[in-house]
């Protein structure tokens, strides 16, 4: 029984903080969508990513700088599809990158217009340690997979956002 000078706030306490603590499933048609399982996973990588890969250099950055490392004279837009960036994401990326002294940008010689981009001696560095962290996430994230089918699960995974990336594109369903 509530006393005249509690006013009903434990009560209400008591009740919200019940209401907190239920943990309802996700809705059905929500599982059933692979949208909703692809949103998901992409959220937990990102929390995995920033908590034990780098909390500063991003899952993009990293992706930018595998690949001038891997392609060292191509330019910034080459670059942005191979990483699979827009231009102004990859523009927006690399001028941070270059403010940090991971990368240098310099005008192509066969296109003033066009910019190549150069790992630093210090994104160099960067690039392999994030390289060894990231490798051991990618190890812990598989780790209830077969090891002899996570390549198969990788290229199924790029063989998806390949072809959404098509649907994306369509003018129509």
């Amino acid at each position: 029984m509530e006393s005249e000078h509690d006013d009903g706030q434990a009560g209400r306490e008591t009740r919200g903080a019940a209401r907190q603590r239920v943990s309802l499933a996700p809705p059905a048609d929500l599982v059933a969508a692979p949208g909703y399982g692809a949103r998901r996973l992409y959220q937990a990588y990102l929390a995995a990513w920033s908590r034990h890969v780098d909390g500063v250099l991003t899952g993009p950055q990293f992706a930018v700088l595998s690949a001038i490392r891997a392609y060292p004279d191509a330019d910034q837009t080459a670059l942005a599809g191979a990483v699979a960036l827009d231009t102004s994401t990859m523009a927006d990326v690399c001028r941070r990158m270059e403010r940090r002294g991971l990368i240098s940008r310099t005008a192509s010689p066969h296109d003033a217009r066009a910019k190549v981009l150069t790992l630093t001696d210090e994104g160099d560095t960067a690039l392999a340690e994030t390289f060894r962290r990231a490798r051991a996430l990618d190890d812990a994230l598989l780790a209830g997979c077969p090891p002899e089918q996570r390549p198969h699960l990788a290229s199924l995974f790029n063989d998806l956002g390949a072809h959404w990336e098509q649907v994306a594109e369509r003018d129509q369903l």
